[in-house]
C-alpha cells in the first residue's frame, strides 16, 4: 500500500508540473524542457537503485539545470539570435550549479553518505519518488529561465540589474557560509558542536537564505522575457524554494536534528533564542 502511495506521489508531482507548464504557456517546448528534467533523474534512479546509493542524487539535480539550461538556451539562439542579458543569465545558473554540485558531491563523498537517505534508500518507491520530487525542483525553480532563455529576445529594463544584483548577494551570502561551516567541521575540537560564528551569528540557517536570494534575483532577470501568464513563473520559483527549504527538507529537517542532539543545552536554547531561523536580523520569523 505504501509503495503504491509512493508511485501515486511519484504521478501527481509529474503531472501537476506538466499542468502549471501548459497554463503558463502554450508553446510546447516548456514542457518538453519539463519533461526532461524528469526523465533525467528517473534514469538516474536506476543505478542509484541498483547500487544502493545516494551519492550522485544531488549531482545529478545540478546537471539537469545545466544541461536543461543550456537547451533553453540554444532554443533561444536559434529563434532571435544573441542576447547579452540572456547569456547573463545562463552564466548564473551555470555557475550555481557547478558550484553547489560539487560542493554536495564532495560533501556526500567525504561523509560517506547522505543521512537523510538512509532509511529512504532501502525501499524502492520511497527512493523513487525523491528523485521525482528532484524533477519538480529543478523544474518550478529554473522555470522561468527555461522561458525566458527559450523566448524570443526582447530589452532588458533596470528590473534586470535589481535582479542581477540581489542574485550576486544571495550566492555569495551561500559561499561564504557554506565555506565557514565546512571550515567549522574540519576542526577536531569541533566534532558534535554547533556553529554560531560568521554569518551563522545573524541567521541559524545563511546558506538557505542565500539560496532563496539568488533564485529570487534569476527571477527578477527573467521577468523582461516572460509575457502573459508566463510572469506567474517568476513568483512561483522564489516561493517554492522558501516553501521547499523552510517548510519540507532544509531548515526544518535541520532544526528538528538540531533541537534532538542540542536541544537540552542552554548555549544552543540561548543561540536559538537571539539568532533568526532563516532571515538575518529578523528575530521572529
Amino acid at each position: 500500500m505504501k509503495a503504491l502511495l509512493n508511485i501515486l506521489i511519484s504521478a501527481t508531482v509529474f503531472c501537476l508540473t506538466i499542468i502549471y507548464a501548459s497554463f503558463l504557456t502554450e508553446k510546447p517546448g516548456l514542457v518538453v524542457l519539463v519533461c526532461l528534467c524528469f526523465l533525467i533523474q528517473w534514469t538516474m534512479f536506476i543505478p542509484a537503485w541498483l547500487y544502493n546509493t545516494e551519492k550522485f542524487y544531488d549531482l545529478t539535480g545540478s546537471a539537469t539545470y545545466i544541461t536543461v539550461t543550456l537547451l533553453a538556451f540554444y532554443i533561444g539562439l536559434t529563434l532571435s539570435g544573441w542576447n547579452i542579458y540572456k547569456a547573463i543569465i545562463l552564466a548564473a545558473i551555470l555557475l550555481w550549479a557547478m558550484r553547489l554540485g560539487y560542493f554536495l558531491f564532495s560533501r556526500v563523498h567525504r561523509d560517506n553518505g547522505d543521512k537523510r537517505f538512509e532509511s529512504i534508500k532501502k525501499q524502492p518507491s520511497q527512493f523513487f519518488m525523491t528523485w521525482s520530487l528532484q524533477g519538480m525542483w529543478v523544474s518550478l525553480c529554473a522555470m522561468p529561465a527555461f522561458i525566458a532563455l527559450s523566448n524570443q529576445s526582447s530589452e532588458a529594463s533596470n528590473l534586470f540589474l535589481l535582479g542581477l544584483l540581489i542574485f550576486v548577494i544571495g550566492f555569495i551570502f551561500e559561499v561564504i557560509a557554506d565555506q565557514q561551516k565546512s571550515n567549522f567541521r574540519a576542526i577536531t575540537e569541533n566534532k558534535d558542536k554547533f556553529i554560531t560564528t560568521g554569518l551563522w551569528a545573524y541567521s541559524r540557517h545563511p546558506n538557505y537564505f542565500g539560496e532563496i536570494m539568488l533564485w529570487l534575483g534569476i527571477s527578477i532577470m527573467c521577468a523582461d522575457f516572460l509575457i502573459g501568464n508566463e510572469i506567474f513563473a517568476s513568483i512561483t520559483s522564489p516561493l517554492f524554494t522558501f516553501v521547499l527549504l523552510n517548510y519540507v527538507s532544509g531548515v526544518r529537517l535541520l532544526e528538528l536534528r538540531g533541537n534532538k542532539k542540542w536541544g537540552t543545552e542552554e548555549a544552543y536554547q540561548a543561540y536559538q533564542r537571539k539568532t533568526p531561523k532563516l532571515f538575518p536580523f529578523i528575530k521572529k520569523n
